[in-house]
């Protein structure tokens, strides 16, 4: 008897005891649609995301004051030797042969920055106004993005592009030649310039002025200069040289007759410069090379007049609305000298004239500040009727059959 008691309570004890530890297993699951799994678990990351994920710890780690500052100050950073202005600028210059009003407009655009403005006729290849006669007749400077349009006409004369074919410029991005125009992009160049290679670059390069004297007994030209073969690939080979003009050195004065082709047509104009009324009085235009550009010029014009209407050029459009005008900046630097191009044309029946504006100096020069001289030029003419029947000076109409005999080259 006494011993079915003791078994009884052993069983009675041990089936609690059952009980309670199947209720503390069950305390203690917890459904997995209700509670995540714990975070601790390891997880294996490609290589790629570890680094990455190092990156973003360094970007978010404190840093000092002064060493954030001092990156700043060092990591954009160029300096600059020569001043973006300048005094007594037009001293020297030869002024008898020049009109008066498109002179004293060039001057007074350009103020005190350290600069040139050529003015010049399309229609004859005259040169109406030269303000800093020094410096517009140096040994040039690199073209920067101006460079943009010989190679924009060369890939056009080869049908190559047109100016709505898209060029692949990445992954997700196109882009066709008159936004490149526009905008002065310079992967669209690059990437046309080496369609194009060095060859036909230099060679189109040459037809339209570049590595020639533009004047035609101009007293004081130097010729600028355009390699003979592609620069290095370590400075970018033929796609810098398409967009930036790497290696190249350009003068206002071949710039600018380049820019009168475009705006009459196709004819390479030798570039004169009178020097007295007389000469002015008997003044015959001399055709330099008939261009076979004319197919071209539109496909090359809504890029040049998109520039003014809302690309790198609008600065032009602080100051002059009423006319229509077309052109190209250029920015880029060498040597510690920033350079700042603007080249353009009045697309008008009455007063027709390009104008090339030439800027060195520092952080002030750049293409745009070149942009909005030109625009106060416009302005200076407009206001003194130069875009008004009769009020412009007109010259003889071109013999466009007469090729004259180049002038010895000057170095």
């Amino acid at each position: 008897m006494k011993f079915a008691r003791w078994f009884y309570s052993l069983a009675l004890f041990l089936g609690l005891t059952l009980l309670l530890e199947a209720g503390a297993i069950a305390a203690s699951v917890n459904p997995r649609a209700l509670t995540p799994r714990s975070k601790s678990h390891a997880v294996t990351e490609s290589q790629h995301a570890r680094k990455h994920m190092r990156s973003l710890a360094r970007g978010r780690a404190p840093r000092s004051t002064s060493a954030t500052a001092h990156r700043r100050r060092h990591r954009y950073y160029e300096r600059f030797h020569t001043s973006s202005f300048a005094s007594e600028i037009t001293e020297g210059d030869v002024t008898a042969g020049e009109d008066p009003t498109v002179r004293q407009a060039a001057i007074d655009a350009l103020g005190n920055m350290n600069g040139t403005v050529v003015a010049i006729e399309p229609t004859s290849g005259r040169i109406v106004a030269m303000v800093n006669q020094k410096l517009a007749l140096s040994s040039g400077a690199q073209p920067c993005s101006t460079i943009k349009l010989s190679v924009a006409l060369a890939a056009l004369s080869e049908g190559l592009i047109d100016k709505d074919t898209e060029v692949k410029l990445g992954r997700r991005s196109r882009m066709n030649l008159t936004e490149a125009l526009a905008h002065s992009n310079n992967a669209y160049f690059e990437a046309v310039g080496r369609k194009l290679g060095f060859d036909k670059v230099s060679y189109y390069a040459h037809q339209y002025g570049l590595g020639e004297l533009a004047g035609y007994h101009v007293a004081g030209e130097h010729i600028g200069a355009y390699p003979e073969e592609e620069i290095s690939p370590k400075l970018g080979g033929v796609g810098k040289m398409c967009s930036f003009g790497e290696g190249i050195s350009m003068t206002p004065l071949q710039l600018g007759a380049l820019v009168t082709a475009i705006s009459n047509g196709g004819t390479l104009y030798y570039l004169q410069h009178p020097n007295t009324p007389d000469e002015v009085a008997n003044f015959q235009p001399r055709v330099k090379r008939h261009l076979d550009i004319q197919p071209a010029i539109p496909e090359l014009s809504d890029g040049m007049a998109g520039a003014v209407e809302y690309g790198t050029a609008r600065s032009v459009r602080l100051n002059f609305n009423e006319e229509s005008i077309l052109g190209k900046t250029g920015t880029c630097s060498h040597a510690g000298t920033r350079f700042g191009w603007f080249a353009s044309y009045a697309n008008t029946d009455i007063g027709r004239i390009v104008t090339v504006v030439f800027l060195q100096g520092g952080r002030p020069t750049f293409g745009p500040k070149a942009a909005e001289i030109a625009g106060r030029m416009y302005r200076n003419l407009y206001d003194h009727n130069f875009f008004v029947a009769g009020a412009a000076g007109t010259t003889p109409t071109p013999d466009l059959e007469k090729v004259s005999t180049p002038p010895t080259q000057q170095q």
